[in-house]
């Protein structure tokens, strides 16, 4: 079995990295920040600022010890070691060999170095369409936290999931899992 997934959101919590880097950084959120996808609505912050921001944080040493997201490492392990799952990492975070290798060292580190059977790194907030293209049509479980990656998802034959953040809480139209164990369940046909 297949899985595709992303990685920020979903496999690890960057957001909670991030704000704590932005916060050493002397950035506060803004009231109700979690609602927000755009990291510029998050704190206010132009487009390139924001984008400023992102890549350097992509880029630097924090982006290998990003904690895993929520119940994460117990059931990505589960569906590897118990039903032979193998996950191919689709993720935009950037095309500097040294970030790419420190979020393959934190993945493998966190969950295992048989889990990963591919990694696909595209830059820092680049669009995954080009890079969904081999598996359209193939209805492999797609996990995702944006939902515009979801529907582009769907759009191409993949069966998209949502992992749930405060700024997809909304979306109805693609199931919308809370943890991984709920992801798990879906998988597996609980």
């Amino acid at each position: 079995m297949r899985i595709l997934t992303d990685c920020d959101g979903v496999l690890l919590n960057w957001e909670y990295a991030f704000n704590t880097w932005m916060q050493r950084h002397g950035y506060e959120e803004v009231e109700d920040a979690y609602k927000y996808y755009d990291v510029g609505d998050r704190y206010g912050l132009s487009n390139r600022k924001k984008k400023e921001l992102v890549k350097y944080f992509n880029e630097s040493s924090a982006i290998g010890f990003l904690p895993p997201l929520r119940d994460a490492m117990h059931y990505v392990d589960r569906l590897h070691r118990e039903h032979g799952a193998v996950f191919h990492v689709i993720t935009s975070l950037s095309l500097e060999p040294t970030a790419q290798e420190l979020r393959i060292q934190n993945l493998n580190k966190l969950f295992g170095s048989t889990v990963f059977e591919k990694f696909v790194f595209l830059d820092t907030g680049a669009d995954k369409d080009e890079a969904l293209l081999p598996y359209e049509g193939s209805y492999d479980v797609w996990i995702e936290d944006k939902v515009e990656n979801a529907e582009l998802g769907i759009e191409m034959g993949l069966d998209s999931v949502l992992i749930e953040h405060g700024f997809n809480m909304h979306v109805e139209n693609i199931p919308l899992m809370k943890d991984w164990k709920e992801v798990y369940e879906y998988v597996v046909g609980y």
